[in-house]
């Protein structure tokens, strides 16, 4: 965490240095940021480049995601008949850390459809609210397989 801290750090001086504030500069910024850390030897190859790689795949699983939940939810607005079946399920968790549970939630809260409730006092459990449960078991192992997973994958 500390070398993508640099990274960072990096990235944001060179977008200062240049002066212009811009997402594809601050991207640039940090692919040198990243050389520049790489060339020092301050950073090793497979730890933080598998990383990044992993931060860049989930982001892109987590838009699409987003995107197929938005689309469900404007189909449903849109036609005269409601496909809705909502429920409360209880998801066992994986994650241990407040970190990890707290970005699962978040997450979980974020795409449309489903709302995290409340997390048990051990913190073994998620209670979420979704709205399409087909089928309670699936929705839970789809849940847990899909973003759980790669959450734990990115943050461990």
């Amino acid at each position: 965490m500390r070398v993508f801290l640099w990274n960072l750090l990096l990235a944001l001086t060179w977008t200062a240095v240049t002066g212009r504030f811009t997402l594809s500069n601050l991207a640039l910024g940090f692919a040198l940021g990243y050389l520049a850390l790489r060339f020092s030897g301050l950073v090793g190859r497979a730890a933080y480049g598998s990383r990044i790689r992993r931060v860049i795949e989930f982001l892109l699983f987590y838009f699409w995601e987003l995107l197929l939940a938005n689309l469900r939810v404007a189909y449903d607005v849109l036609t005269p008949r409601h496909h809705m079946r909502p429920g409360i399920l209880a998801i066992p968790l994986d994650a241990r850390t407040d970190g990890e549970i707290a970005i699962l939630a978040n997450l979980i809260t974020l795409t449309p459809g489903t709302l995290s409730l409340d997390v048990s006092d051990d913190r073994q459990v998620l209670y979420i609210h979704a709205t399409y449960v087909d089928e309670v078991e699936a929705f839970r192992q789809r849940l847990k397989e899909k973003l759980e997973r790669r959450v734990l994958e990115v943050t461990r």
